[in-house]
């Protein structure tokens, strides 16, 4: 008789050894048959079928542990095992397992939904970061109120106990809560957006990676981090320079010789400029560059060149372009850009033949090196 139970126990053991491999080879079945789906549709749908094989990989795994340790809680009725505690720990653990593995799957749905649509609405790429932990977040709270249900705890007090116990809780977090909703404003309001390339009232530049629940984290041009916490993000004073458009108008400051005809110089800077707004890569051919003289300084003329370029990041480099081609250009039209002097025009000035000659004769030996 005793070799018969022993027998049976094999069996048993062997059976449920079978049964997981099985049941992992199914799930393999069912996951390259989605993956061949979301390879041969060309529409939306093979979106939903990649979703699927990302969010399904592991609840399946989960399911496949549930499913074992219902077929071992019915091994264990079959063999007339009277231990009360292990028949209702393998109970609450069958619920448990079902609950979990249901609001594990339609979590990773929803945040790898999110992830696989962020780049096609901006709406979702700048809300996904903060998205993602709130539905996380509701999931799992939803999740422990029906698992303590079905083990029999009433969850009624301690949903009415959430009003006293959020309200110590928003006391301790306050700057942590303070983060989220001003990151929720951030993202609502859209002063600035994923990518777009901002300066903040600190003086730091930089491209915006992520505005998430606490955060919002801002890649500066030498490729490092800044993380600015959203609640100081929203109350400061910042320029984004990609909003409401990315090209921007780049002024060029030139200074010119007295003696400069300034005609002259106003038709080969907008020639120039011209130029290079038509051929290079960063330039706006449909923009028309102006020029301004604004300014009569101690030793020059100086006037503003306006260029536009297509974002904020690019100017440096037409801005490169055009003074070295300016500069090329004044050389070969003759058009002098002076070195910082100081001129003193004596005759203007009303000063007498003698004194000039003193005068001159001063500034040279001022003017000498001297002798150690």
């Amino acid at each position: 008789m005793a070799n018969i139970f022993e027998n049976q126990q094999v069996v048993a053991i062997a059976g449920l050894i079978a049964l997981v491999v099985v049941l992992f080879v199914v799930k393999r079945l069912i996951l390259v048959r989605l993956e061949d789906k979301a390879r041969s549709e060309t529409s939306s749908m093979s979106d939903i079928y990649r979703v699927l094989v990302l969010s399904l990989n592991a609840p399946l795994n989960l399911l496949i542990f549930v499913i074992f340790i219902a077929v071992v809680n019915r091994v264990v009725s079959i063999f007339d095992v009277n231990d009360e505690l292990l028949l209702r720990v393998l109970s609450i653990g069958i619920d448990a397992g079902l609950i979990i593995t249901l609001f594990l799957f339609l979590e990773r749905f929803v945040t790898y939904l999110l992830r696989r649509y962020q780049d096609q609405s901006s709406i979702v790429k700048n809300t996904s970061g903060i998205a993602g932990g709130a539905v996380r977040a509701v999931f799992a709270v939803l999740a422990i109120l029906i698992i303590l249900s079905t083990m029999g705890i009433s969850i009624t007090p301690i949903v009415a106990s959430l009003g006293i116990t959020s309200l110590a809780v928003a006391l301790a977090l306050q700057p942590t809560l303070e983060n989220f909703f001003s990151g929720i404003q951030l993202v609502m309001d859209k002063p600035i957006r994923i990518g777009d390339f901002i300066e903040l009232d600190s003086g730091e530049q930089g491209f915006v990676e992520k505005i998430g629940w606490r955060s919002t984290w801002v890649r500066m041009l030498p490729n490092n981090i800044v993380i600015v916490p959203n609640s100081k993000l929203s109350n400061s004073k910042l320029i984004n320079y990609y909003y409401p458009e990315r090209e921007l108008s780049v002024p060029v400051e030139v200074g010119v010789h007295y003696n400069s005809d300034l005609e002259h110089v106003e038709k080969v800077c907008l020639e120039v400029a011209e130029d290079i707004l038509r051929h290079h890569e960063y330039g706006v051919d449909t923009y028309t560059p102006f020029v301004l003289f604004h300014t009569f300084d101690n030793s020059s003329i100086n006037l503003t060149v306006m260029l536009r370029t297509r974002e904020y990041f690019n100017r440096f480099f037409i801005k490169s372009a055009f003074i070295k081609q300016l500069k090329k250009r004044f050389d070969e039209e003759g058009i002098v850009i002076p070195f910082p002097i100081t001129a003193l025009n004596l005759t203007q000035e009303g000063v007498q033949e003698g004194a000039k000659d003193g005068v001159v004769q001063a500034l040279h030996v001022a003017s000498q090196p001297k002798k150690e």
